[in-house]
């Protein structure tokens, strides 16, 4: 037993320590536009909270000179510059790189359109902080990067992960387990593609702060379970799932706002996104599925004591996201 309180206790702390926003670890995003031969327009947007922003800056190819003074401002959560570039003899082979990401846990999505209507994508990572201009990317290799960027966004948002932990610990029939997440997949992927093209959209802070409920709501349902009483969470979890679904989706449609993602990348990227997204979330179910099989051979403990520990640990760390979230709104 003591050995149980103190596992709980460091899981607690491990979900304390994450920050008050399942996706606070935006990425950066700059974006070049071919208006002239040889010459762009660059916007460049970082994370920022009020008039604090992460120390990141664009290095762009040595042959790119400014033509005129960078414009500077701060819009819904993110510092912004503009300004225009020549390169001469173009972008293709030179390097394109952000100083300081090497100190930071986020990424940063460059995206190049040229003259002719190519496009470039390039994510770039702590620990690959530069590229160099291909000059141009097959659909594919675009399709590629959103992907990757939807599967690293569900792994780093704790929230929605806790979520989907939430309904493991509450559905022990396998088969309606699978119909839940599936439930849960569709609605957030309705609101992803609806806020994404412009049909509806919520406030983002507002958003978090409801997902953070959602998450207390199912921990309190697993905590009242009990024997020969089946609570509606029990009986219809599919239905639980799916009207939540379609508020974390507006989460997921934030992310990809904050990314800054093109109308025109919008049906490609959108799609390879939000699988992306179910990739990751499958291999979160799969991991957590193989961990519960493993702790059940090799732990004494009642899996009863176990799922009610789980709970007040998820339900714990959703409240604790929610006072911040709403204290936020204030701020």
């Amino acid at each position: 037993m003591m050995r149980l309180g103190a596992l709980l206790g460091l899981l607690l702390l491990v979900f304390l320590s994450e920050p008050g926003y399942g996706h606070e670890i935006r990425p950066a995003y700059l974006d070049m536009r071919e208006t002239a031969p040889n010459e762009f327009a660059v916007v460049w947007k970082i994370p920022a909270q009020g008039e604090m922003r992460l120390s990141l800056y664009a290095r762009l190819p040595v042959s790119c000179r400014e033509k005129a003074r960078r414009t500077k401002s701060i819009e819904g959560g993110a510092y912004i510059e503009r300004w225009t570039v020549t390169c001469a003899g173009g972008l293709k082979g030179g390097e394109i790189g952000i100083n300081g990401l090497q100190s930071t846990m986020t990424d940063a999505l460059v995206r190049i359109e040229y003259a002719r209507g190519n496009k470039e994508i390039a994510r770039l990572k702590p620990e690959m902080p530069s590229f160099a201009a291909a000059g141009a990317q097959t659909s594919i290799e675009v399709a590629k990067t959103y992907f990757l960027l939807g599967v690293d966004h569900i792994l780093s948002g704790i929230d929605h992960l806790l979520f989907v932990f939430a309904l493991i610990l509450l559905i022990r029939d396998r088969w309606m387990l699978m119909k839940t997440i599936t439930a849960f997949t569709v609605a957030h992927s309705i609101t992803l593609a609806g806020a994404s093209l412009g049909y509806f959209s919520l406030p983002q802070r507002p958003v978090e702060a409801t997902i953070a409920l959602s998450i207390a709501f199912v921990a309190s349902e697993l905590i009242k379970i009990r024997p020969g009483e089946r609570r509606l969470s029990e009986s219809y979890p599919w239905v639980v799932a799916f009207a939540f679904g379609l508020l974390h989706g507006f989460g997921f449609a934030g992310a990809l706002k904050e990314i800054g993602l093109p109308q025109s990348d919008v049906p490609l990227g959108l799609l390879t996104f939000n699988l992306g997204v179910e990739a990751g979330q499958l291999i979160f179910v799969a991991a957590v599925l193989i961990l519960f099989k493993v702790a059940g051979a090799l732990s004494t403990i009642r899996p009863t004591l176990a799922r009610q520990g789980a709970a007040y640990i998820v339900g714990t760390a959703a409240m604790f996201w929610l006072v911040q979230r709403i204290a936020s709104l204030a701020a």
